[in-house]
């Protein structure tokens, strides 16, 4: 298995986890994506999930397959099954090795294999640490999972697109102070306040 397979599937297990303390009177919790609640985060992160499975599997969708999908009142278990939808579907041979269509990026491409599940891993990074902050809960990731994610973070793009309705990502933060490192830094890149909620 590929170096980017496992930081993924490490990344997906850490949110797992996090998404596993989640009850469901704390749906309605603010999040560092504005304007979504926590249900609305766990809905997209479970969509996505099954999203990317099927673009692993060489499986052309359109972006209905990658809708949100509400979680209900078992947002651990239903996060959970996602998970291992797409666990399984990266770990398939050849899964790396084939073009992945992605309907949602500049209205669909092709990207090789081990492009687009850095696009997952880096998602994934990002979106355990929201719920963790949302539910006032900490994660943690070690240096070298970290190392690997800050040059994908690095290499998505910034520009006047970060700010248009329904970007993955929000314009980079600008660090006051002396330079962060680690997750701050690549928490910064994609437009979160490490400080979040206390911006």
């Amino acid at each position: 298995m590929s170096d980017i397979r496992l930081f993924d599937l490490r990344a997906l297990r850490i949110a797992e986890g996090v998404v596993g303390q989640v009850t469901v009177d704390r749906l309605a919790a603010p999040t560092p994506c504005a304007g979504w609640d926590l249900a609305r985060l766990l809905a997209h992160m479970t969509g996505q999930n099954h999203g990317f499975a099927a673009a692993a599997r060489g499986v052309r969708t359109d972006v209905a397959a990658w809708a949100d999908r509400p979680v209900g009142d078992e947002p651990g278990k239903v996060f959970a099954a996602s998970v291992a939808e797409v666990a399984a579907a990266f770990a398939e041979d050849g899964a790396v090795e084939r073009e992945w269509w992605l309907p949602e990026v500049r209205r669909g491409q092709s990207f090789p294999g081990r492009v687009a599940m850095g696009f997952h891993f880096v998602d994934y990074v990002v979106h355990a640490w929201d719920v963790a902050v949302s539910i006032g809960v900490t994660v943690e990731f070690d240096t070298d999972l970290l190392a690997a994610v800050l040059p994908i973070a690095e290499a998505v793009p910034g520009g006047a697109a970060r700010t248009l309705p329904g970007a993955a990502f929000r314009p980079a933060i600008e660090d006051p102070g002396p330079p962060r490192v680690g997750l701050d830094r690549v928490l910064r890149l994609l437009g979160r306040s490490p400080d979040w909620p206390r911006e």
